[in-house]
């Protein structure tokens, strides 16, 4: 049985969370959570090597650990300013619950708490901070647009509570619709994902998806795995990663109003399939972008600009992956079989929480 999980590292009574929470027996007190041992300082190593990037990147990745009233976990996160501000998933410190307690272990081991600044669950990212610290060495940010499938890539985080590890492989897909919250979540998770076969497991959430210049392309989200006996099992390289161009968006906003927006088109697609002809259009909310275009009910959404649409979930994903107020051009197939072209500008609505 093919599942797709989160990569949260959680042990204790654990729960479910993003896809199908993995969970073990560990904690972070255990031998696993202890900081790797430091990198020693490079001479004269290639530019653009494995080794090169993994050097440059890795001070700016931290291990995130929570604690909270039902689990003891740990992900990733990725160091945005010298002050302290961090970005991860949504589902990595959302596992602390009301009350809990989360904490960045730097590369240098120090541990310290944070705060958080803002979340935005449909996006499956959030923004903390650690209060009082500075010098922090922030990531380079790349553009997810010009990513190529086949351009080599790095993965780096703390799966299975590893600090410092990194894995290489190979961006495999663009656009691949996934849902953060697994097969039973709504259409509210549904996020717009870079594929990738490098080893992604339990713990990599939140960590850098990067090029081989050192940039970040992705937030490293969920990964697919071949469930035996009804546990999950690790990476069978299918990773999914958040394309940064949209993180870059969201993190902005939650940095500056502790909330975030998201693109709207204005209709109701069913979910789940996949491989279909299109995204066939439920209902029409009134005064919408989609309404302004004369979309109707039963109608069928077969592009959006030059992406080809197969499913509701991808829709909805290709939609999200635009910021508000951008105009897209739909193919749309009526009832007859007939295509034509409409021009839309999408609206807006809040999403996330502080």
């Amino acid at each position: 049985m093919l599942a797709l999980i989160v990569g949260l590292l959680a042990g204790g009574v654990g729960g479910v969370l993003g896809y199908g929470l993995a969970s073990n027996g560990s904690s972070p007190g255990d031998l696993l959570e202890q900081p790797a041992p430091g990198n020693r300082p490079a001479v004269n190593l290639p530019e653009g090597s494995v080794e090169q990037v993994a050097q440059q990147v890795t001070p700016s990745v931290v291990q995130l650990r929570v604690r909270g009233p039902r689990v003891l976990g740990s992900g990733s996160g990725i160091v945005l300013s010298t002050d302290g501000l961090i970005l991860t998933n949504n589902h990595v410190i959302e596992a602390a619950g009301a009350g809990g307690e989360i904490e960045a272990v730097f590369q240098d081991g120090r541990s310290v708490p944070v705060e958080i600044i803002g979340r935005a669950p449909p996006f499956d990212l959030a923004v903390v901070r650690t209060p009082g610290i500075s010098g922090l060495t922030p990531a380079e940010l790349g553009r997810s647009g010009e990513v190529l499938v086949g351009q080599q890539v790095l993965a780096i985080g703390s799966p299975l509570g590893l600090s410092g590890t990194v894995t290489s492989g190979i961006v495999s897909a663009l656009n691949r619709p996934v849902r953060a919250g697994g097969e039973g979540s709504g259409q509210d998770s549904v996020l717009d994902a870079l594929q990738t076969d490098a080893a992604i497991n339990p713990g990599n959430s939140g960590g850098p998806l990067v090029d081989m210049a050192g940039r970040v392309i992705g937030i490293n989200s969920a990964i697919a795995t071949v469930s035996s006996n009804g546990e999950p099992g690790g990476s069978i390289g299918l990773g999914f990663a958040i394309p940064i161009d949209q993180a870059k968006r969201i993190a902005d906003e939650l940095i500056q109003t502790g909330g975030a927006t998201q693109a709207v088109l204005g209709v109701s697609v069913p979910s789940g399939q996949v491989g279909g002809d299109g995204a066939v259009i439920g209902d029409v909310v009134a005064d919408s972008a989609a309404a302004r275009a004369a979309i109707q009910p039963e109608e069928m959404i077969t592009r959006v600009d030059d992406r080809v649409i197969d499913s509701g979930d991808a829709l909805v994903a290709a939609i999200r992956s635009y910021p508000p107020g951008s105009t897209v051009r739909l193919t749309v197939q009526d009832r007859t079989g007939a295509t034509r072209q409409v021009q839309v500008t999408l609206g807006s609505q809040q999403v996330g929480a502080s």
